[in-house]
């Protein structure tokens, strides 16, 4: 247990997300649903099960998102593109940094 906590650690320094990361996602909404449900079902409250189906949502978007991101690296591994560079636009970008240096240059 106390390795996941270290890769926990580790994983805050570490760009992008990490398999311990969303671990950690999921045990704490899968946390949150519990207590969530456990609230609605003793008190009967309305916005107990707003709140639940709230968290559901972002729950499932949060986890959508997480796919989606892992299909885009593979898709970049497949093509042999590193993710953060030579994305789609970079070409465009490089030429617009190298025209504010030259216009930087002249005055």
């Amino acid at each position: 247990m106390s390795q996941f906590f270290g890769d926990l650690w580790e994983s805050i320094f570490t760009p992008g997300t990490t398999p311990t990361l969303v671990k950690a996602t999921h045990y704490s909404f899968a946390a949150l649903v519990v207590t969530l449900v456990t609230l609605c079902v003793s008190t009967l409250n309305k916005h107990f099960f707003f709140l639940t189906a709230i968290a559901l949502g972002l729950w499932a978007g949060i986890t959508w998102f997480i796919t989606e991101l892992e299909k885009l690296k593979e898709e970049m591994a497949k093509q042999n593109t590193p993710v953060t560079e030579g994305g789609e636009g970079s070409e465009e970008v490089a030429e617009i940094e190298e025209k504010t240096e030259d216009e930087k240059k002249k005055e």
